[in-house]
């Protein structure tokens, strides 16, 4: 008498059901661990970005109009925003020509993100001449002023 040895077909089916079903939660942790990755770039990045004004502020006793006025001198590369290669959002504060202040921001992906604890949600100011168009740093923005 011969015995068949191999698996049957319920046998795989089952198996492959298996695996599909713990791929898609590996999957879905994943996920969870590069929003969480992107946000923690935001913020250092947005802290970055206030130490390399602070630096331009020293120098010239006035904030820039726009970010790229900080490279090179004072930031080797502007960062962006690691989902969207978009700027960061920025507004030059004061009267007139006189930048006297800023407002820095990034939107973040989780919207219950610890940092929302420590930032300033500020409300929109009046831009100097130039300094582009402020924003409500309402969460889901992370946002810091000098």
């Amino acid at each position: 008498m011969k015995k068949n040895k191999g698996f049957t077909l319920i046998e795989l089916l089952v198996v492959i059901a298996i695996i599909g079903i713990l791929s898609s939660v590996v999957l879905a942790s994943l996920n969870s661990a590069r929003q969480k990755s992107r946000d923690a770039r935001r913020i250092a990045d947005v802290k970055q970005l206030q130490l390399a004004l602070e630096l331009y502020f020293d120098s010239n006793a006035n904030y820039p109009t726009a970010l790229s006025a900080l490279a090179p001198s004072f930031i080797p590369t502007l960062p962006t925003d690691p989902q969207t290669s978009a700027a960061y959002k920025y507004a030059a504060l004061g009267s007139g020509t006189t930048c006297s202040s800023y407002h820095l921001g990034a939107t973040l992906e989780d919207t219950g993100h610890q940092a929302f604890k420590g930032d300033a949600d500020a409300a929109a100011g009046t831009a100097c001449t130039g300094g582009g168009t402020d924003f409500a740093g309402t969460d889901p923005v992370y946002d810091v002023k000098p």
